[in-house]
């Protein structure tokens, strides 16, 4: 069996209170402070930036809709309910 070989990071200079909080809560979420930093690290790399968004919405297809189109579509929902 053969195993992937995963990255490491190292983080020096932590100062001594936020490496207690983050202790404290990996203590919390009853793991390793390996794992819950790894967890975290997962989530912040899973959540895309602002910059990632904006270009995401900037490449999607530009729709048109006159004004006229807009007030009946407005008037439609409005009748609907």
């Amino acid at each position: 069996m053969q195993y992937a070989c995963m990255p490491n990071i190292q983080v020096r200079d932590v100062p001594d209170d936020v490496h207690a909080a983050l202790v404290r809560r990996a203590e919390q979420a009853g793991q390793s402070l390996q794992q819950y930093l790894s967890g975290q690290l997962a989530l912040i790399a899973a959540t895309p930036t602002v910059d990632e968004l904006l270009g995401r919405i900037e490449r999607r297809p530009k729709g048109w809709l006159s004004a006229r189109s807009a007030l009946e579509a407005i008037d439609a929902e409005r009748a609907r309910r």
